[in-house]
């Protein structure tokens, strides 16, 4: 069983959440300690020293962000609960960090309970990853690719291109590395978007800069030599972005 504690600033949504989990995950977590703003959150993480916190980002006097600046507990799992926030949803999906989106949905909060205690995983150092802020929509230089091994952290310009299989997608590097996640193409595909890479077939997700040539039959050459195909859906976009053409 996880000792947990919720950070939240509003009273009906921890009590929704504390009733979620029991509902959604029975006996696998117990609430020890509820605090709503910046200072009370940081001293009872301290404090109670949890396996598992449910951050909100927006909080009475702070952030979330605060909060884990401030503390000294770190060894811990960490899941972000928040209203969309176009944002900071992008940050933590490039810091492979868990969240919630408000109003939780019971099935999301079993997928990322189950993901937590498959992984083992605790406290990702936030200080060695790309920036997590809920203000700025700049796009991070650098992505966190978790695996069952370790959390890779990647410059997007080292990733020639990516492919899927399934429910898994792998990551072909420059160096000629690959990595494999259990997240499907398409999630990828939301965030690392034009004109950097693009999805140019069911299968395939390349990085733009790597393209050396396409040939007449329709195949894309890169620059590690992999031939990757351009779907007939996908070839329109495929000319507009090497022209550099608004879609």
């Amino acid at each position: 069983m996880y000792k947990a504690v919720i950070i939240e600033d509003e009273y009906h949504l921890r009590e929704a959440l504390s009733l979620l989990l029991d509902m959604a995950v029975p006996g696998k977590i117990q609430i020890i300690g509820y605090a709503e703003g910046l200072p009370d959150a940081v001293t009872l993480i301290d404090r109670l020293k949890p396996d598992l916190v449910f951050l909100d980002i927006k909080l009475k006097n702070g952030t979330g962000f605060e909060v884990l600046s401030k503390i000294k507990f770190k060894d811990f799992h960490l899941i972000f609960t928040t209203a969309y926030e176009e944002y900071a949803v992008r940050a933590f999906k490039f810091n492979a960090i868990d969240y919630l989106l408000k109003p939780i949905d019971p099935e999301e909060l079993k997928n990322t309970i189950e993901r937590i205690e498959n992984n083992r995983r605790k406290y990702v150092d936030l200080d060695s990853l790309p920036p997590i802020s809920a203000e700025s929509g700049n796009i991070p230089e650098r992505i966190v690719l978790p695996t069952q091994e370790a959390m890779h952290v990647v410059k997007l310009k080292s990733i020639v291109r990516c492919e899927t299989s399934g429910s898994y997608t792998t990551f072909f590097l420059e160096n000629e590395k690959k990595i494999i996640v259990s997240k499907p193409l398409k999630y990828y595909e939301e965030i690392l978007a034009p004109p950097g890479f693009m999805r140019v077939h069911q299968s395939h997700l390349i990085n733009v800069d790597f393209i050396t040539s396409y040939s007449k039959d329709g195949m894309i050459t890169l620059q590690d030599n992999s031939t990757i195909p351009v779907s007939r859906a996908n070839r329109e976009c495929f000319f507009r972005l090497l022209k550099n053409e608004p879609e």
